[in-house]
């Protein structure tokens, strides 16, 4: 790697280290200063940072309710920028400040939920916190920081059901955010209902094609189309707020640049030890990309069948003759679904995207097998005048032979 940068990354903004800065609208004031101010009493000083995105956290509407309150708050952040030291100070700054506050901090893996917990109980023991706390019990499964003022945070992992069945709660911390389905998130919510102001926060790293995020890939999508339709003079209206700190898409992992870019946190906090050690233990480069670096499968050009360029190179403006050929994918997750058709005549081929979905596929699924189904003014069936049906990705592959077949398809 090239020389170790000399830039001190804690004194940018927010504005400047995301990637993608997605606000709630409404907003007309925030509870950050008081969070700030109980944070310096603990002796807590964040970076520029890390004060704006208290800032937009805690942002309210003229309401008084915060700005983010339905949405929710979303954050894709590479590991070892201070995650849990940031959204831990400003949870146990709420606790202090608001009496009887009920969180709950979850995270996909018990390995995980219980680092968490270490941490944050040698935080509630620093000499300026300590007299803040009740008790701290540690018994795997319970553990919980109670505050003398009656608020507390509960710990658990959703591996082990915990989240489900609560009532009361105030904020909800879902870690390993890139892990959540939408199942999960549909459990937790519920258990914020009664509360008069929540928040709800999601966080974690890009998600690898195998892991359930569709909850988390689900609100980025949503954030970034907003942030488009924002940069073209359209008039949006957004209830969450979403963050995203990494490096460029194409990224050359040995650039400490593009390391600083992704973690505001480097190198003042962060050191390049650090750094080069959570490299070596990641299982591969794709690994680092996304742990590393903050880096989404979804931008990387690599990670298409067909590079864009080459896409966009190849545009035609009328397709060849003759009957196509479809193609059905399914994401190794099982939460996108796409739909082509390609077509053939000597040594050329027309490719084409029909369509795409995300999220609960279940309903495009069945549209799609009836759009297959449905026939021409001969009485001719769209699949009879194909070449053929291929279907890709054992996800929701069984199901969609099935809708097929009930629709006269034969498999």
């Amino acid at each position: 790697m090239p020389p170790t940068p000399r830039t001190k990354t804690g004194t940018k903004k927010l504005s400047e280290v995301a990637k993608h800065l997605v606000l709630p609208s409404g907003i007309v004031s925030t509870g950050w200063p008081a969070v700030r101010d109980q944070c310096r009493k603990m002796g807590v000083r964040h970076d520029e940072w890390q004060a704006g995105l208290g800032r937009a956290m805690l942002a309210k509407r003229a309401s008084g309710l915060y700005a983010a309150g339905i949405g929710g708050i979303i954050i894709s952040i590479c590991r070892q920028v201070g995650k849990t030291f940031t959204i831990g100070s400003i949870i146990f700054a709420l606790c202090i400040i608001f009496p009887k506050l009920t969180v709950i901090w979850t995270a996909h893996h018990s390995r995980t939920s219980n680092e968490t917990f270490e941490s944050l109980q040698g935080f509630a023991q620093k000499r300026k916190v300590a007299p803040h706390i009740r008790q701290i019990r540690r018994v795997n499964g319970q553990q919980q920081i109670t505050f003398k003022n009656g608020s507390r945070i509960m710990f658990g992992a959703r591996e082990s059901g915990f989240g489900r069945g609560f009532a009361g709660v105030d904020v909800v911390v879902a870690d390993e955010a890139q892990i959540l389905g939408n199942k999960a998130l549909e459990d937790m919510v519920p258990a914020t209902n009664a509360s008069k102001n929540p928040l709800i926060i999601l966080m974690g790293t890009p998600p690898r094609p195998v892991d359930p995020g569709e909850a988390f890939r689900t609100r980025r999508n949503e954030a970034i189309e907003l942030k488009k339709l924002a940069a073209a003079g359209e008039d949006t209206e957004s209830d969450m707020l979403y963050v995203e700190l990494g490096a460029d898409p194409d990224a050359d992992l040995d650039d400490w640049d593009q390391v600083a870019k992704a973690n505001p946190s480097y190198p003042h906090r962060t050191p390049r030890e650090a750094i080069l050690r959570n490299r070596k233990n990641l299982a591969d480069d794709d690994s680092y990309r996304r742990e590393g670096l903050g880096i989404w499968d979804d931008d990387r050009d690599t990670a298409k069948g067909i590079p864009t360029k080459l896409w966009t190179d190849s545009a035609v403006d009328e397709p060849l003759d003759g009957a196509p050929a479809y193609g059905v994918s399914f994401s190794a997750s099982g939460v996108r679904m796409a739909l082509a058709a390609a077509t053939v005549e000597g040594e050329w081929a027309f490719l084409e995207q029909l369509d795409a979905d995300e999220g609960a596929l279940e309903d495009g699924m069945k549209s799609l097998a009836a759009w297959f189904a449905k026939k021409d003014e001969a009485g001719h069936a769209r699949w009879r005048r194909s070449r053929g049906i291929a279907i890709a990705g054992s996800a929701h592959a069984p199901a969609l032979k099935q809708l097929l077949r009930q629709q006269g398809v034969p498999g």
